[in-house]
């Protein structure tokens, strides 16, 4: 297959897909290596298509194909209590599509999550144990923000709930 075929393959993929698609599934179907399938990736965003890059794979930025209710929460907890917040937000249908910090001399940072599930949940998390990068949240004594993609404002409304009840939920 042609580079430019493989690419527009690649395209086609991330658009029909619904979950993040890895480097390595790509490298495998195409006979490449992860490192070649991760410069398709830059060629395509350079072209202008708008990838997401999460720490399980490659996502299409499109609309999704269900309405949803986008809120953003404040957020404070020290590491032990990480997988409780990420519980009650995917047990109440939310989708955790990111991680926001506010660093002194970057400003703004984002580390896109898209967990949807315990699994996907459990999964991050073991990956965040067997690494040694730590949350973005420890740049900043636990606070964070998080976008939700809940699927109305009754489950916003629930998470929020759980979340200020288990103090988590940043306060004003």
């Amino acid at each position: 297959m042609q580079n430019d075929a493989r690419r527009a393959d690649i395209l086609t993929q991330l658009s029909k897909s619904q979950k993040p698609v890895s480097a390595t599934a790509l490298a495998e179907k195409y006979h490449l290596s992860r490192q070649s399938i991760v410069g398709d990736i830059a060629l395509l965003r350079a072209a202008g298509n708008d990838i997401i890059a999460t720490s399980r794979g490659y996502l299409l930025a499109t609309p999704p194909k269900v309405p949803f209710l986008e809120k953003t929460i404040a957020c404070r907890h020290n590491a032990a209590a990480m997988r409780e917040e990420l519980y009650i937000a995917v047990d109440e249908g939310c989708t955790v599509a990111d991680v926001v910090v506010e660093h002194p001399l970057y400003g703004e940072l984002r580390g896109q999550l898209q967990l949807s599930t315990r699994h996907e949940v459990n999964e991050f998390l073991a990956r965040c144990g067997a690494s040694e990068a730590l949350p973005l949240s420890f740049l900043t004594s636990g606070i964070h923000l998080h976008t939700l993609l809940c699927p109305d404002e009754a489950a916003y409304e629930r998470v929020a709930k759980r979340l200020r009840a288990a103090g988590i939920l940043l306060s004003d």
